[in-house]
């Protein structure tokens, strides 16, 4: 008696394990949502970054001549008065094409 009892609890084991490693709601569907939350958290780590660095720029707006005078010469391209405007325009690239289509060899 006492290993048939002994018998049905091993199935009945057997029978949960199955379950829970195969079924919907088991291990794997856990490891899942556990990779998914470590994704949700570290892209709310950099947004909380970016949060903070947004914040900090607020604030300086908000305190500091600097920054706006920063923020109205490198946007708007404001000048004070007395200061001289000067701006340097890069030369063009050579162009390479120029070479090739002036002269092509032919057995004429």
């Amino acid at each position: 008696m006492l290993r048939w009892v002994a018998l049905i609890l091993l199935l009945i084991l057997i029978g949960l394990q199955f379950e829970l490693w195969s079924s919907h709601g088991g291990m794997s569907e856990v490891t899942n949502l556990h990779a998914a939350v470590q994704k949700q958290q570290d892209e709310n780590d950099k947004l909380t970054q970016r949060n903070q660095a947004l914040a900090a720029d607020v604030d300086d707006l908000k305190h500091g001549e600097q920054a706006v005078e920063a923020r109205a010469r490198g946007e708007l391209g404001l000048i004070k008065p007395g200061e001289t405007f000067y701006q340097v325009v890069p030369k063009p690239a050579a162009s390479t094409d120029a070479p090739a289509a002036s002269g092509t060899s032919g057995g004429h």
